[in-house]
């Protein structure tokens, strides 16, 4: 043994290096070798560090090969991304349809009500026309100073612009200084200052709303850390001994509209309520125009009424008036004087089989008490990345919002589902209306008037899901910011006109209409989308970092608190909210001047996603559906529920011919796999040009935080412009 490590030891020089092939890549470990005085040992010190050397230059070589071998490796990844990526976005161009091509192919639940919508599309093409104007004077004056940056007449701090400008008549020979020259005069005198006001005025208004926020969280914090939450009476009867205690007659509604994709979950989740079977009544409210889809309905509904569940169908012949106008025609049936409440849930909501057991007792000695409102959960929250900064929305919305207000002044806006109405209390309110897209806050707002309270229970959830595609969840949000201004004008001399204190209206004019539902997608728009990049180019007009940094980031960091685990995608969040601005500014202005698209109605696209316990019902369901079967008498006797008042006649067609056209539908669709495609949205991607312009300008001046916004916000912009956010649609 000893020869052996006084050959290792004589040998074994220097640092050695292992290399290891590992795709794409190679990798190196360095073993550190015996110290040099080791070396001093052997009688030939000198020739041995010699070789040392020689050994040391290779190994040193090599290394230097292996590391720019990788250095090459990691550039070809890149390279080879960046061009998948191009070659996407390519295919995405060529293949997409633009949002100027929506109206063309979308499915509306109802048309517009009126020729406005033609001033919609006016509104739509001079807001586009005004985004290209703002995109190609930034092009233009951006060339404009990159030529001066590069004549060195760059500065960036407007008091060294003011002294160029006392320079200039001296100096200034040529004729593109002179027109510079002029150009910063008129950024002085005549931009800069109405620039400067505006932001000013815009940056007043994000205080404002950030203190709103913060208000709200900080009632939130109290309500948790007190505890505070409604109580309800405790019922320790039960209904299946015959001792019933408070289990009044409750209605359940379910309105629909071509919802083939989650009408069997919803319906089977609201026939497993538990509550007395005759104290309970189902109404499916179905406004389909699809013929195939009515059937598989009115299927689904005869097969519970054989299952004992006290539940009837009905359809509208003549379709007017959206959601508000289905559920109105099915108050006015005759038996609705019956019942004490109804509760309301569409098509894609799943309630809990305990909801009316732990939502009908907040009613119970309250005379006052007109709704009781649940929380939604989502299904699909972790589907995408879409869906997920829905959720942070969503939850800050239920959680905060609705809480806080609920706790503290007992109103909100009813959220149209998952709620519990007293009956009383919609009839002295009015009923529904049919005169904006958002009826659930139109008799939210005229029942708080008439002095009837509102619960929001927390802890009690109701299953839905949320829209996976970005053009759907478009025009979900622009129906949910249009038609509150609409809201707004109409109610407003009602609102002033009323009985309740002024703290009340104060509290419903300014905070819950102008201040969470105008001024925030206001300036939204305006501070980071316009102004901003604006900022750039007229240097003497100034953002300060805290406006386009520290503020956002904190309300950012306060909105995604009630989903805590969504706190990575804290930057995508506040990147993709000011994306948002575009079309909730849009929606806000065509609901405030009452213009096409606050009339509009489109019915968001479900994909029917449920839990795994209701997939489990659905499979028994199914099985008991199929060993029993239905036949067409059983039909006709759902038609014969009980009797309504304007109930209009309905012809059901021949129904074994339309299984057999569906049948033969079913079985084209599974020979052809359906093809999906992306939309091309040009207001986005002119913005994540004018963003990016912004920010090139921004670097010439070395401003580090608002270079950095500017660019992700951009890069923002054109992933959503592109469509490469949430799924593509069928």
């Amino acid at each position: 043994m000893a020869p052996s490590f006084q050959w290792w030891g004589n040998q074994h020089q220097g640092t050695s290096v292992v290399v290891k092939m590992e795709n794409p890549n190679w990798h190196m470990v360095e073993l550190e070798g015996p110290p040099e005085d080791d070396l001093l040992l052997s009688p030939d010190t000198t020739t041995r560090r010699d070789k040392a050397r020689n050994k040391n230059a290779r190994q040193l070589t090599w290394v230097l090969l292996l590391k720019a071998h990788r250095a090459a490796g990691c550039l070809n990844s890149l390279a080879t991304a960046a061009l998948g990526l191009a070659s996407a976005i390519r295919r995405r161009v060529a293949s997409g349809r633009t949002d100027l091509d929506e109206d063309q192919d979308q499915e509306p639940a109802v048309l517009s009500q009126s020729p406005a919508s033609a001033e919609s599309s006016a509104l739509k093409s001079k807001f586009y026309s005004c985004i290209k104007v703002f995109l190609w004077v930034s092009l233009i004056l951006l060339g404009f100073e990159v030529a001066a940056y590069f004549k060195g007449w760059h500065f960036g701090a407007a008091p060294r612009w003011q002294y160029l400008l006392m320079a200039t008549p001296l100096g200034v020979k040529d004729a593109f200084n002179s027109l510079y020259s002029k150009w910063v005069m008129i950024r002085v005198e005549y931009l800069a200052p109405p620039l400067q006001f505006l932001a000013n005025v815009c940056i007043l208004l994000f205080l404002i709303q950030s203190l709103d926020r913060l208000v709200l969280c900080l009632g939130c914090f109290w309500i948790r850390l007190k505890k505070i939450k409604p109580l309800a009476k405790p019922d320790v009867s039960d209904p299946e001994s015959g001792q019933y205690g408070y289990f009044p007659m409750v209605l359940v509604q379910i309105p629909m509209c071509n919802e083939k994709e989650v009408y069997q979950q919803s319906i089977a989740a609201v026939c497993n309520l538990e509550w007395p079977k005759s104290n309970l009544l189902i109404q499916v409210l179905d406004d389909s125009d699809d013929p195939a889809t009515q059937l598989l309905i009115k299927e689904e509904v005869q097969m519970w009424r054989h299952e004992g569940v006290n539940i009837v169908y009905r359809h509208r012949v003549i379709r007017e008036g959206y959601k508000a106008g289905n559920l109105k025609s099915a108050m006015n049936c005759s038996y609705v004087k019956d019942y004490e409440f109804v509760a309301i849930f569409d098509a894609d909501f799943q309630p809990s089989p305990d909801f009316l057991k732990r939502t009908i007792p907040h009613f119970k000695d309250n005379e006052d008490v007109g709704l009781v409102q649940a929380r939604w959960s989502f299904v699909n929250k972790d589907e995408n990345l879409l869906t997920r900064l829905q959720n942070i929305n969503l939850a800050f919305h239920f959680e905060v919002e609705q809480q806080v207000n609920g706790i503290f002044i007992n109103f909100f806006g009813f959220n149209g589902t998952a709620g519990v109405w007293r009956i009383k209390a919609l009839e002295d309110s009015g009923g529904w209306l049919e005169r904006t897209t958002v009826e659930d806050m139109d008799i939210a707002v005229r029942a708080h008037l008439h002095g009837w309270k509102f619960v929001f229970l927390n802890d009690v959830e109701c299953q839905c899901e949320l829209p996976e595609s970005y053009e759907a969840y478009r025009k979900q949000q622009h129906r949910w910011h249009s038609g509150p201004m609409h809201l707004f004008r109409l109610c407003l001399p009602a609102i002033i006109r009323s009985k309740i204190s002024i703290w009340k209206k104060f509290n419903m004019i300014f905070l819950f209409f102008l201040l969470r539902k105008l001024i925030l997608p206001f300036y939204s728009f305006t501070l980071f989308c316009i102004i901003l990049p604006m900022t750039m180019f007229v240097p003497e007009a100034q953002l300060p970092a805290w406006v386009v940094c520290y503020i956002p980031a904190t309300m950012s960091f306060l909105n995604i608190l009630p989903a805590p685990k969504s706190f990575p995608f804290i930057v995508p969040y506040l990147l993709f909210e000011n994306t948002m601005s575009v079309t909730k500014f849009n929606a806000m202005i065509s609901g405030l001047f009452q213009l096409g698209s606050a009339y509009e109605w489109v019915v968001t696209k479900k994909s029917g996603r449920s839990s795994e316990g209701d997939l489990a019902s659905l499979v028994e369901k199914e099985s008991r559906k199929h060993q029993r079967g239905l036949s067409e008498s059983d039909m006709d006797e759902m038609m014969e529920a009980k009797p309504c008042k304007h109930q209009r006649g309905f012809s059901v067609p021949d129904l074994e011919e339309m299984r057999e056209e569906i049948r033969q539908q079913e079985e084209r669709a599974s020979r052809t796999k359906k093809k999906k495609h992306n939309r091309i949205y040009l207001k986005e991607l002119l913005l994540a040009f004018l963003l990016l312009t912004a920010s090139a300008r921004s670097l010439l001046s070395a401003q580090g935080i608002h270079f950095y916004f500017l660019m992700f916000q951009g890069i923002s912009f054109l992933l959503v412009g592109l469509d490469l956010i949430g799924e593509q649609v069928e």
